[in-house]
C-alpha cells in the first residue's frame, strides 16, 4: 500500500491493510479488493471484476456490487451545497428544523401543509444526485416498495420539489444511536434485538439485502416501536458516498468492504449492534473474540445470547448465519431465558453507555 492510496483511502486504511494481508495469504482476491475498495484511484477501471456495478443475485439476494464499497459515479465531490432554512417552504412542507446530516444528504423535520403531519425529509446534496444516481434510486425504490412489513420504515413520498430530490417519511422520536448514549436496559436491548431482526428477516425473504445496517438506520417511536429505515435507497447512498471519497467502514462486514456483501453482512452488522447495546462497546477490526466490553456483555447476557452473537460477528461469514431469519429463530428461542438471566433484577439491570 503506498503513501498515496493511504491518502486516498483515510479511514478506511486500517481495514484495508488488513484485507490486503488476508487476501496475500489466501492468493486471490486482492483485485477485487481495490475494485470495492479503492473506486477514486482506479478510474473506472473494474480491474479484472467483470461484475462490478451489477446486482449479486442467489444467496446474495440484490444488492450492488461492493455494497460499503462501492463504484464510482460521475461528478461527484465532497461538497455540500444544500442551503435550507427553518420556516423554508418546499412544495407542500414547510421546514421547522435540521435533525441531521451525513455524507449523501440532510434529514429536516418539516410539517406537511396539506395532510397536517410532521415528516421527516431526506435531501440528498444536489451535486451527488447524479443521472447514474437517480437511475438507481428509481430501480431499488421500487424494488423495496413491494416490502411491507410493520418495523420497516415506509417512504411516504419520492418527489422532485423545485429541482430537489426529496424524500419523505414518518417521523420517529430518534434513532437508535442517539438512544445508545443512554442507559438501556436489558429488556428494551432484547425487544429492540427483535424488532430489528424481523424487519431484516423480511428484506431477506424478498432476496433484499440492506447494506447499510447501523443503530442511525433504526428510528425509535414514542409507542416503543423500531423501524428500520432507508431500504432502497441504503444502498444508492452507501456506493455514492465511497466514490466520493467519503464515508466510514461502521458496521460493514469484512466481506462487503471487500465488494462481497451478502445476507451474512447484514448478519454480520445486526450481530454488531445487539452486543453494543448489550456491553456498551462496539466491536472492530480485526473483530477478535472476546471483543472489548465481553466481561460486561458476560454479566449482562444469557450464555446463549453471548454465544448467538459470537455466532453472528464470526469474522468468516461460512460461520454467520445464512440469514437474518434464521438468527431471529435463534433468538426468539432463547429470548424468555435471556429475560429470566441472574434472577427478577435482570430485566432492570443497566449499561452504562461509554
Amino acid at each position: 500500500i503506498t503513501p498515496s492510496v493511504r491518502r486516498a483511502v483515510g479511514p478506511t486504511f486500517s481495514l484495508l491493510a488488513s484485507h490486503v494481508l488476508i487476501s496475500h495469504r489466501n492468493g486471490h482476491r486482492v483485485k477485487m479488493l481495490l475494485t470495492g475498495i479503492l473506486p477514486t484511484i482506479t478510474t473506472n477501471r473494474t480491474m479484472g471484476n467483470s461484475n462490478a456495478g451489477r446486482p449479486l443475485t442467489g444467496e446474495t439476494g440484490r444488492c450492488p456490487q461492493g455494497g460499503c464499497a462501492v463504484r464510482q459515479a460521475k461528478g461527484l465531490g465532497t461538497m455540500k451545497t444544500n442551503i435550507i432554512r427553518a420556516r423554508q417552504r418546499i412544495g407542500k412542507y414547510r421546514i421547522e428544523r435540521k435533525l441531521g446530516e451525513g455524507a449523501f444528504a440532510a434529514v429536516y423535520q418539516a410539517i406537511d401543509t396539506i395532510e397536517g403531519v410532521r415528516v421527516a425529509l431526506k435531501i440528498p446534496y444536489d451535486h451527488l444526485v447524479t443521472d447514474e444516481v437517480l437511475a438507481d434510486f428509481r430501480k431499488e425504490i421500487r424494488l423495496s416498495a413491494r416490502v411491507k412489513h410493520p418495523r420497516i420504515l415506509p417512504l411516504k413520498n419520492a418527489d422532485f420539489i423545485d429541482d430537489r430530490l426529496v424524500l419523505a417519511y414518518p417521523l420517529g422520536k430518534e434513532n437508535l444511536g442517539d438512544r445508545l448514549k443512554r442507559r438501556l436496559s436489558l429488556s428494551s436491548a432484547l425487544d429492540f434485538s427483535e424488532q430489528m431482526l424481523s424487519a431484516v428477516a423480511c428484506a431477506h425473504e424478498h432476496r433484499i439485502i440492506h447494506c447499510d445496517i447501523k443503530p442511525e438506520n433504526m428510528i425509535l417511536f414514542a409507542d416503543g416501536g423500531l423501524m428500520l429505515s432507508d431500504f432502497g435507497i441504503a444502498k444508492v447512498a452507501f456506493r455514492t458516498i465511497r466514490a466520493s471519497g467519503s464515508g466510514t467502514v461502521g458496521y460493514c462486514a469484512p466481506e462487503q468492504a471487500m465488494g462481497q456483501p451478502s445476507f451474512r453482512s447484514d448478519v454480520f452488522a445486526l450481530g454488531l449492534i445487539m452486543y453494543r447495546m448489550l456491553s456498551g462497546k462496539l466491536p472492530e477490526w480485526p473483530f477478535l473474540w472476546p471483543p472489548p466490553g465481553h466481561e460486561r456483555l458476560r454479566g449482562q447476557a444469557h450464555p446463549e445470547l453471548v454465544e448467538l452473537i459470537r455466532k453472528a460477528i464470526s469474522v468468516e461469514p461460512r460461520k454467520r448465519f445464512a440469514n437474518a431469519g434464521k438468527m431471529l429463530a435463534a433468538f426468539r428461542s432463547v429470548k424468555r431465558r435471556a429475560l429470566s438471566f441472574g434472577g427478577s433484577s435482570a430485566a432492570t439491570r443497566r449499561v452504562k453507555r461509554r
